[in-house]
């Protein structure tokens, strides 16, 4: 490592980003990521959109039970 280093030309920030962009994964159980893989090779679509569609109607049930 150098004694020091010129930040003189550096810009602030130039590499962050806002918190509300930041995602973090979701590692779902072996068991559950096969059993929902299937379904959703069964229907041409991602694992990511059936989950989110169960997870919709998870919040849509607590919501009306509220």
């Amino acid at each position: 490592m150098r004694e020091e280093y010129d930040f003189s030309k550096g810009k602030r920030g130039l590499y962050s980003r806002d918190k509300k962009d930041l995602h973090f994964p979701v590692y779902l159980n072996p068991k559950l990521e096969d059993y929902y893989q299937k379904i959703a090779t069964k229907k041409n679509i991602d694992l990511n959109t059936i989950i989110n569609t169960i997870l919709e109607k998870e919040m849509e049930l607590h919501d009306s039970l509220s």
